[in-house]
């Protein structure tokens, strides 16, 4: 009957032993009380009263076999504390490793942008580079495969009347720039057609963290003003916490409020542009039409545009391509570690499992059922596993803030990453499935027909058994893993090291730096930045033990400087090959500051001013390129918007950082900018001591406010820091490859370890034989650690091979260093030897101790 189908289907709630002792009494039962009932109402009225009874008891019943499975599982923990320890730890690092990599590779690569339909948006420039408001303007009426397109370009503004005067990083956007990335304000409102204006009102909007900051989160801050580089802007709005444009660095933003002449000079390149594709409209699509669109101006204005390219890219896709290596290297390095933490975990429970074979045989000819014995290694192992799962989700979150550094700043999205669940229970299942499918395989085979094999088995099941086949290529895989590991750590190290041996072009110990961004127009004319540098330069050389100061529009490495063309007389160069030089003004000293060796002429001095000829000094590689072999100084040419006469020859600067090329360099005298923007105006102040730059700090601070009450100073670190900050994100991974290189090289040597120390345990009686019949210590010593580097070799070699294959992937980010560098593999695979013998020796050494009396009486 159908009933009683239900009811034995119902019986499935029960645990097996349950059913098998009282299953057919309960059936039974029911069908008596199902015959003694009829129509619709009296079975309806059975089901009600069965089945609260039947659910409530299946749930007492199997708590109480839960109850019974955890404290076998308890005890069994107790036994080999040490065995647990090590399935939990083990487990923990394989989950904190993997979910902190990965966390951060998601982060930084996959998940969305904090914008509207972000796959829909569109980054243009020009050959990955800014452009000018002219060219903008053009691509916005040339094409047709954008709803919008809009532009920002980053700004650096002064905030004062609020407190001490301070120096805030921010964006200048187009009117509908903040609209098109489709995010709504958390107060207030966007910028309108109205606000980017030149004649209308000033308007400010504030980040989520500067509006908590500044107003204590007040959202009466609407219509109140700030000052911004000395003007007053209204603000009119505060974005959400979440939203970062372009940058995570920037805290407020103003519209770009582009004058008539904004569109005057092509070459004046500062701006970049983003735009939102039309519906129907691929990426491709658009993509193909900016590029003849780019065609098109290159060919109406040769002269500026030649051999310029306008590209697109996924907003999405802007991302440099050494960060994104740098985060797959550390993605490969922890999935290598997560492998290698599988498969010693299935080491050491394939191990346990051979070792209570016994234990298991005897129960089973007690009576215990396979479904008793299943379901309680099965708790055992989800207890171990599960807590290596809690300890690796602690471990992901200490190790995250260890990996910020390789969050590119230039990404709108935040600098700490929240610890991905998806990652953390992909990592967490696959270690529990390793832990419960090894763990369960002494019950699943235990079989009858294995009962009495596993009673009367004796010692002589070796390392070369049969059995032992699965833990051997287990092993295997770990050296491979750590071997991989250990190269790459190498090949990365090695590079590191070339590119900290590169000469920067200067001597950064004991300087401090500083920033004063002067606000325009106060101090926009050279006459009006003249009392404040001399008032803070002559106070800084007054200072004890300082021996110079200067300063610089922008600081080598902190900003690549003005790139723009040079004109030669008697050089003539086609416009589409014309070069250029990075710019820089300077006041007198800054090269005896820096240490940057002048190799001819002289420095530039306060009489180079607006009424003296205008003077540069210019890089080694500038007169390479110009005047090989010849005496550069008196020689003219055309640069900055004016004819400049070369008066002094300085040796190079690697103004882009120790890992890209730098254009030739040339510097100004601060007080000859007629024609540059005053963007370029110095701002940067430097100052050499003899002793601890850091000790000057106050003091150039109380210089600097003495000057100007209401000038910030930003920036201030010192110029050891800089360097030093070239390299950074490279010792940030080289750390994290490194631990994950040392966690795999402990693993593959305990891997080692409980490999031969399983197979001294099972073959003891076979050595007490052998020493009987006479081998020596020395044998037996030999046999022991024969067998532990026999895998080694095998699995250096395998290691070799993968890690050369991973070298040559990693090859854009070795500085040079080769691939297939000898030393380091040298390095690795002996590494990899001197594990094998420490995780070799403790088995070896008591496999020699074994007393032949003993082990012959055990057998």
């Amino acid at each position: 009957m159908p009933g009683n189908l239900l009811y034995r289907s119902l019986l499935w709630l029960y645990p097996a032993s349950w059913r098998g002792e009282y299953g057919e009494e309960m059936r039974s039962a029911f069908r008596a009380r199902r015959r003694n009932v009829s129509g619709i109402l009296g079975v309806l009225g059975l089901w009600l009263e069965v089945l609260p009874d039947l659910v409530t008891n299946a749930a007492a019943a199997q708590f109480d076999v839960l109850r019974r499975d955890l404290r076998y599982a308890a005890r069994a923990i107790r036994r080999s504390p040490g065995f647990a320890i090590a399935v939990v730890a083990i487990g923990a690092i394989g989950i904190g490793a993997t979910t902190a990599a990965f966390t951060m590779v998601d982060h930084v690569m996959i998940r969305p942008f904090p914008y509207c339909r972000q796959d829909r948006l569109v980054k243009v420039t020009e050959d990955y580079s800014d452009a000018s408001p002219a060219d903008f303007r053009d691509w916005q009426h040339m094409n047709s495969s954008f709803l919008a397109m809009e532009a920002y370009r980053t700004v650096s503004v002064d905030v004062s009347g609020m407190g001490e005067p301070r120096r805030l990083d921010g964006a200048s956007v187009t009117g509908g720039m903040l609209s098109m990335l489709g995010v709504q304000p958390a107060l207030g409102r966007l910028f309108t057609a109205e606000d980017d204006r030149e004649s209308g009102t000033r308007t400010a909007i504030l980040g989520y963290s500067l509006w908590r900051e500044l107003f204590d989160g007040d959202a009466g801050v609407l219509g109140r003003a700030v000052r911004l580089d000395n003007d007053s802007y209204t603000i009119v709005g505060v974005m959400p916490k979440d939203f970062y444009f372009p940058s995570r660095e920037a805290q407020l933003w103003t519209t770009m409020r582009w004058g008539p002449g904004a569109f005057e000079d092509r070459r004046d390149t500062y701006i970049y542009s983003i735009a939102r594709l039309k519906p129907g409209v691929s990426f491709e699509q658009a993509r193909a039409e900016m590029r003849g669109v780019g065609s098109r101006l290159s060919r109406t204005y040769p002269k500026e545009l030649a051999n310029t390219n306008v590209t697109a890219q996924l907003l999405r896709d802007d991302i440099s391509p050494r960060a994104v290596l740098m985060l797959k290297v550390l993605m490969g390095a922890a999935g290598c570690v997560l492998l290698i933490a599988c498969t010693n975990l299935a080491n050491l429970l394939l191990a346990r499992a051979m070792m209570r074979r016994k234990e298991l045989a005897v129960r089973t000819a007690l009576g215990a059922g396979r479904e008793q014995l299943v379901r309680q290694m099965l708790t055992e192992s989800l207890l171990l596993s599960l807590s290596g799962g809690g300890l690796g989700w602690f471990l992901a979150h200490v190790t995250l803030p260890l990996l910020v550094r390789l969050v590119p700043v230039a990404l709108p999205i935040a600098e700490m990453p929240t610890v991905d669940s998806r990652i953390l229970s992909a990592a967490t299942l696959l270690v529990i499935a390793t832990g419960t499918g090894f763990g369960l395989i002494p019950a699943l085979r235990g079989r009858r027909r294995q009962i009495s094999a596993a009673l009367h088995e004796g010692g002589r099941s070796g390392i070369g058994g049969q059995r032992q086949q699965l833990r051997r290529a287990l092993v295997i895989v770990e050296v491979a893993g750590s071997v991989v590991l250990l190269v790459g750590f190498g090949l990365l190290t090695r590079a590191l090291w070339r590119i900290q041996a590169v000469d920067p072009g200067f001597r950064a110990g004991h300087v401090l730096t500083l920033r004063t961004s002067l606000p325009m127009p106060q101090y926009n004319a050279p006459e009006k930045r003249d009392p404040f540098y001399r008032h803070v330069l002559d106070g800084a050389r007054q200072l004890p033990g300082v021996t110079a100061a200067a300063y610089i529009s922008f600081l080598p490495m902190l900003h690549r400087g003005g790139i723009w063309p040079v004109e030669i007389e008697g050089h003539p160069e086609d416009v589409a090959q014309r070069r250029t030089a990075s710019l820089r003004f300077v006041t007198p000293g800054f090269f005896e500051a820096m240490r940057i060796p002048l190799a001819m002429g002289r420095d530039v001095r306060e009489t180079d001013s607006h009424f003296a000829p205008y003077v540069a000094l210019v890089s080694q590689s500038f007169v390479k390129r110009y005047w090989p072999g010849e005496n550069p100084i008196g020689r003219h040419f055309d640069f900055g918007n004016n004819q400049r006469v070369i008066v002094g020859v300085v040796g190079d600067v690697r103004v882009r950082g120790l890992e890209r090329a730098s254009e030739p360099q040339v510097y100004l005298s601060w007080q000859q900018s007629d024609g540059v923007s005053t963007y370029y105006a110095p701002k940067d102040v430097v100052v050499r001591t003899t002793g601890d730059a850091v000790s000057l700090v106050a003091a150039m601070r109380r210089l600097i406010r003495q000057a100007d009450p209401n000038q910030p100073v930003s920036g201030v670190q010192l110029l050891t820091d800089i360097v030093a900050g070239e390299t950074e994100s490279r010792r940030v991974q080289l750390a994290a490859l490194g631990a994950f290189g040392a966690v795999a090289f402990l693993l593959a040597a305990v891997g080692i370890h409980s490999l031969l120390a399983f197979a001294v345990s099972q073959r003891t009686q076979e050595i007490g034989v052998r020493m009987a019949l006479g081998a020596q210590r020395g044998d037996i010593l030999g046999m022991t650690l024969r067998d532990g580097f026999q895998l080694a070799v095998v699995g250096i070699a395998a290691g070799v091979v993968l890690a050369y294959g991973a070298g040559r992937l990693l090859e854009s980010l070795l500085a040079g260093v080769k691939p297939n560098d000898l030393a380091t593999y040298a390095a690795a695979a002996g590494l990899a030897l001197v594990m094998t013998l420490a995780g070799s020796l403790a088995p070896a050494i008591r496999a020699v101790r074994v007393n032949p009396t003993v082990a012959i009486r055990a057998e």
